[in-house]
């Protein structure tokens, strides 16, 4: 892999004009927005969103600080929810819409309908409406249980870190043990997930990497040699923080565990003020069935905006870091997943082409660090790449005292595992492909874009 690296910090002044940090708030009359001809209530407009958008949070031994499963819930945090809606704060849906790739599998975000509908509602009085508007409640998982343990069932493997216990104040801890898979033969992994203990382990781990250990010589004698050899190391198998559930690959993709293995963790805690004893996080591996292998394999792959040694932010500046990695072998990439701290204010993700093309892919422009969203591209979008084309991640970090969270706009900033200290990378599910398994689903894609041009041509015609 070649990597170029560049890094300046520039006024404030300057790069306004090159990302926006911050979006209008809407502005809408306390009227109808719903499509009614009526003025907007609760039971009819506003409940449907919320239970599509913010009640797997907003609910009893969730993660949210406040239900939002009732009316009287709602009505209670009205004005915080104007808020946090209206700055696009809430749901934690923060990718650029104006740009990129917009379709998604797992979007929660809201959009300018759905926003107005909210905000009227609670200029408007907060209306109550009809109770026969108001739609049945919605039955979610219980928050302990396994979050894909709907579509899955329970995990075929379960594998626990070493308990720990967390003192009642003390600095952070990253703790890094090593346990065995217990594998006897290689499996193929369909899905992942990673859930710490309920309900203190959701207080006191902030994020979690699970690393897959195993003896990849030989490993991948039954593999095509070109994709799947650029890389060899099993490396990081999950990365997991709060905003990020599980991950479910294509049926063409999985990961492969090996006869042998072992998970390596590193699981960052911190205090909450009370002692929580023998902690631990487990991983749930669904397998694909024994006699079913598929004929790529997704490697999650840490790109950069900035080495560990060499991120360096000035105090009271906007720095912008950016870095190249040139692929290969074709790939397709499943997500987009910035990872900041404190500072962040945006990231995005460019591709370079072999015949000199760019194209942006992705931009996150509100990056809020408490949040680690995954956004999963839908699969007919998922963007499709040959060999030798370079993905640029550029990164802003906001160290002035303009930015809310940042703890001391004085100080030099330089990478760390602190979430004072900075980090500027892209969590990205990697799936390299043959060349004429890229070259086929190129063809496809472009087959399927024919079909539907054809279509909304013969739609107009029969107007």
């Amino acid at each position: 892999m070649i990597n170029n690296r560049r890094q300046y910090a520039i006024p404030w002044s300057t790069i306004v004009a090159a990302v926006v940090f911050t979006l209008q708030v809407p502005t809408v009359l306390a009227q109808s927005v719903s499509g009614h001809g009526e003025d907007v209530t609760f039971n009819r407009d506003v409940m449907p969103i919320l239970q599509v958008k913010c009640q797997e949070c907003h609910q009893p031994n969730s993660i949210a600080p406040m239900s939002l499963l009732t009316y009287r819930d709602a009505y209670r945090w009205a004005d915080r929810i104007r808020e946090k809606v209206a700055n696009r704060i809430m749901p934690p849906w923060h990718i650029d819409r104006t740009m990129g790739i917009q379709d998604f599998k797992n979007d929660r975000g809201l959009n300018d309908a759905q926003i107005e509908t909210i905000v009227a509602w609670v200029d408007g009085g907060r209306v109550e409406g009809d109770p026969a508007d108001l739609p049945p409640a919605v039955e979610f998982l219980d928050p302990a249980q396994w979050r894909l343990g709907g579509e899955f069932g329970e995990p075929d493997l379960i594998v626990k870190s070493e308990p720990y216990t967390l003192a009642a104040h003390t600095q952070d801890k990253w703790f890094r043990p090593v346990v065995e898979t217990g594998l006897t033969e290689p499996r193929w992994v369909k899905a992942i997930e990673i859930k710490p203990s309920f309900p203190e382990g959701r207080q006191i781990v902030h994020h979690t990497l699970a690393y897959l250990m195993q003896n990849e010589q030989g490993g991948l004698t039954n593999l095509a040699s070109t994709a799947q050899g650029v890389q060899r190391g099993a490396g990081l198998f999950m990365e997991w923080a709060v905003g990020k559930e599980g991950e479910v690959f294509n049926d063409d993709a999985g990961k492969l565990m090996l006869p042998g293995s072992r998970i390596g963790w590193e699981v960052h805690m911190h205090a909450i003020g009370q002692e929580v004893k023998d902690n631990q996080v487990e991983l749930g591996i669904w397998f694909y069935p024994k006699d079913y292998t598929p004929k790529n394999r997704t490697v999650l792959r840490m790109f950069d905006a900035r080495g560990r040694t060499d991120l360096d932010i000035p105090p009271g500046q906007i720095a912008v870091t950016q870095d190249f990695h040139v692929l290969q072998a074709p790939a397709r990439l499943e997500n987009f997943q910035p990872h900041m701290h404190m500072r962040g204010k945006a990231m995005s993700l460019e591709a370079i082409y072999p015949d000199g093309r760019k194209e942006l892919i992705s931009q996150v422009n509100d990056f809020q660090w408490n949040w680690h969203t995954n956004y999963i591209y839908a699969d007919d979008v998922a963007p499709l790449f040959p060999k030798g084309t370079t993905l640029v991640i550029t990164a802003w970090h906001d160290n002035t005292a303009e930015n809310p969270n940042n703890p001391d706009p004085e100080q030099w900033v330089g990478w760390g595992d602190r979430t004072v200290d900075e980090m500027a990378h892209l969590w990205v599910d990697v799936t390299y492909l043959e060349q004429d398994d890229y070259e086929q689903q190129i063809a496809a894609r472009e087959e399927a874009k024919k079909i539907a041009e054809d279509q909304v041509s013969a739609d107009r015609d029969n107007r």
